[in-house]
């Protein structure tokens, strides 16, 4: 690796730790800066999310005063993001990846179609509830449990987007503000990136370099995304979940 391939990993590390503490998917910036300096997609693949667990606790704990009183949450779906996490990286190994190729874009735009329509989907259930006399889970229930457990293979197994599909589930399903939700999904980034990474340690080839370069990027990054994201207003940070998201979507079916 040329001192020039070596500086564009790095800053690449730091775009995405950035972009990831702010809504997720960090990996279209890293994974296409490992494609081109010559790294095989499997090994690029592997190399990514090793790197990008600095940058995941790094976000996390920059955004510690969001999670105050949300520990037992919390608690709850880190579990189902580490069985997740650990199911996604054995994916990753045994599929081909063209094995999510047509689909991963359809979450995608199903999770955008979510975030778009959060307000008003959870405005409904509130009167739903209110005419039931029922009333919402804190903690989201088992739908939420069921979609996180999917969300979190999908992480393990690539994570382009993943921070989309999280805040889309949770938005909806909490009754929480986007800022609450952003540092719930902030650690289980963190869970789920650790989970795959220690998986790939032991069952798949890696770059250190590469691993070290994102590394040093992703841990400034996320302290320089969650400076970013507290200030960003509900709408403008619900426009760009959505820009980030459509992104994703053009990057994953032009690959």
């Amino acid at each position: 690796m040329s001192v020039w391939e070596a500086l564009a990993v790095c800053f690449a590390g730091a775009a995405a730790g950035t972009i990831n503490v702010i809504v997720g998917s960090g990996t279209l910036i890293t994974f296409p800066v490992l494609l081109a300096i010559g790294l095989p997609p499997v090994t690029a693949n592997v190399s990514n999310a090793l790197g990008l667990v600095p940058g995941s606790v790094s976000g996390a704990i920059a955004y510690r005063r969001e999670l105050v009183g949300q520990g037992r949450r919390v608690a709850r779906l880190t579990g189902v993001a580490l069985v997740g996490g650990l199911i996604g990286a054995a994916l990753l190994i045994v599929l081909p990846s063209s094995a999510f190729d047509m689909i991963v874009p359809v979450l995608i735009g199903l999770a955008l179609v979510l975030v778009i329509g959060q307000p008003r989907l959870a405005a409904a259930l509130r009167r739903r509830r209110e005419r039931d006399g029922s009333t919402a889970h804190p903690d989201g229930g088992l739908a939420l449990l069921a979609g996180m457990l999917l969300a979190s293979a999908y992480g393990g197994y690539f994570g382009a987007a993943q921070g989309v599909i999280y805040l889309a589930l949770m938005g909806l399903l909490l009754q929480e503000t986007l800022q609450r939700v952003n540092a719930v999904k902030n650690v289980l980034g963190a869970v789920v990136n650790g989970i795959a990474a220690v998986f790939f340690l032991f069952v798949a080839d890696f770059d250190w370099t590469a691993v070290l370069l994102i590394a040093l990027g992703s841990t400034v990054g996320g302290q320089l995304g969650a400076r970013i994201g507290r200030k960003l207003p509900p709408t403008v940070f619900r426009a760009v979940i959505v820009a980030v998201g459509l992104c994703a979507i053009v990057q994953l079916l032009l690959r």
